[in-house]
């Protein structure tokens, strides 16, 4: 693998004028962003030689690390096996054997799978099962969706809706109607639970469709809630015939140490999406997998599941997801999660205690924030153009020329996110706090809060 001692290429790539980057600013100028060009294990090389801790998974995705070969092998062998074919009126084994595999895994009763090929198409899908269901069911007034404020659910027009962010929401309105949010479990620990309550009451119940929540949030800053938050939604739901949807695109496949993170707080919902994860992102590939009620439920009142995806359950992708489950079980990759949390959490909160400018430290699994105040150390909140200055400036760029990718993100208040690969042992988490832990202090030195 390239590294930083071996040097590398000093110009740049063509295609940067005709590249157009997603969820990049374009007042950052692109030309001057890393490239990257190879990985092995946790740790990725751009094309100067340098190379990074990537704290991120890609972006929560690449459960197994870089530079599995396996993987690429698997794809040529169905590449020259059978190239693509789609799920419509057919059927290919590779659909059929990883449909198999996930009822397998997937907690209680959740069998049936529909895949497509990204998280957002997850769950524009999980919204349409739900509203057909109900179709299904004789109860074609419920339409509502139900999901949290600051939650980000994609980027397709029903996924987006339900995403509980405003200004991702504003350039593309009007958008579909029927979708509610309600408080988050950090902005109301006590009360969030109750509040979706409250607006399934509101709807009222006949028209409510479906609660759709992440099993911990990502947006925000990785939001566990309280023990008994999901068990008390099962129950709300359950009182009202409403769907309980876990949208476990982040959270599937390991993140939280089982397979779709929902495990983690004791309840079955009726379907589950995911994506990132199931493939570490060698190949696209995401999906819903259904309680066997829900799959009776169209079988026996809808001709069938109005909705479609060419590259759903591709071949290629089935093939590397079988082989990427393979891995997490062959190398115990949901124990090692569970095995180093404390660990993982440990450090940063070691870290945090020297920092005044930490607020918290919060996550579970492999899969954490650590909460900063956007203030000076007199406690003065710093004005729209210091922030911009200190924290996308001099903590990002701190970050990564320590030779970290991770993740600060401040659609609430600002966080700094991690989620390393699997794979990662000890004295690599260790490592990331470390990393954090001196651009914490470069950017107290630039606040005031040292000397």
């Amino acid at each position: 693998m390239w590294g930083v001692e071996q040097g590398g290429r000093a110009e740049g790539l063509a295609g940067a004028e005709n590249l157009l980057l997603h969820f990049t600013s374009f007042a950052e100028d692109w030309s001057k962003l890393p490239v990257i060009v190879s990985g092995e294990g946790c740790y990725v090389t751009d094309d100067k030689g340098r190379t990074y801790v990537d704290g991120l998974a890609g972006l929560f995705t690449n459960q197994v690390g870089n530079g599995r070969g396996e993987l690429g092998e698997v794809a040529a062998r169905q590449m020259k096996e059978l190239g693509f074919f789609p799920n419509w009126s057919f059927q290919h084994p590779r659909s059929l054997e990883l449909a198999a595999k996930l009822a397998e895994i997937a907690p209680g009763d959740l069998s049936s799978t529909f895949f497509v090929s990204s998280g957002s198409e997850a769950v524009e899908t999980v919204i349409k099962l739900a509203r057909q269901y109900h179709h299904a069911n004789g109860e074609p007034s419920r339409y509502k969706i139900i999901s949290r404020e600051v939650a980000y659910h994609g980027t397709t027009m029903g996924a987006l809706s339900a995403t509980g962010l405003p200004d991702f929401k504003a350039p593309f309105e009007p958008l579909p109607q029927g979708f509610y949010h309600v408080p988050n479990t950090q902005q109301d620990p006590e009360g969030a639970a109750d509040a979706i309550e409250e607006a399934i009451e509101f709807g009222p119940p006949e028209t409510v469709a479906a609660v759709i929540l992440e099993p911990v949030q990502n947006s925000g800053g990785c939001l566990v809630p309280p023990p008994d938050y999901w068990k008390r939604v099962r129950e709300i739901c359950d009182r009202h015939g409403v769907l309980l949807c876990s949208d476990a695109v982040i959270c599937a496949f390991g993140r939280l140490g089982e397979w779709f993170g929902i495990e983690r707080f004791g309840v079955v919902p009726d379907m589950t999406s995911f994506a990132k994860g199931a493939t570490s992102g060698y190949s696209p590939m995401g999906g819903v997998v259904v309680r066997e009620q829900v799959h009776r439920t169209f079988a026996e009142n809808a001709p069938m599941f109005v909705h479609g995806s060419t590259f759903g359950g591709h071949p290629v992708s089935s093939a590397v997801a079988l082989e990427n489950i393979k891995i997490i079980e062959r190398e115990k990759l949901l124990e090692n999660v569970y095995a180093l949390e404390g660990h993982f959490g440990d450090e940063l909160r070691r870290m945090a205690e020297g920092h005044p400018i930490v607020k918290e430290v919060r996550g579970m699994g492999f899969f954490w924030a650590v909460e900063l105040k956007p203030e000076r150390a007199d406690g003065t909140p710093l004005r729209e153009d210091e922030y911009q200055r200190y924290f996308k400036g001099v903590l990002s760029q701190a970050l990564l020329d320590n030779g970290l990718i991770c993740r600060f993100e401040d659609k609430e208040d600002p966080v700094i996110q991690y989620s390393p690969a699997l794979v990662a042992d000890r004295e690599l988490l260790s490592r990331i706090a470390e990393i954090t832990d001196s651009a914490l202090t470069q950017l107290e030195l630039e606040l005031g809060y040292r000397v």
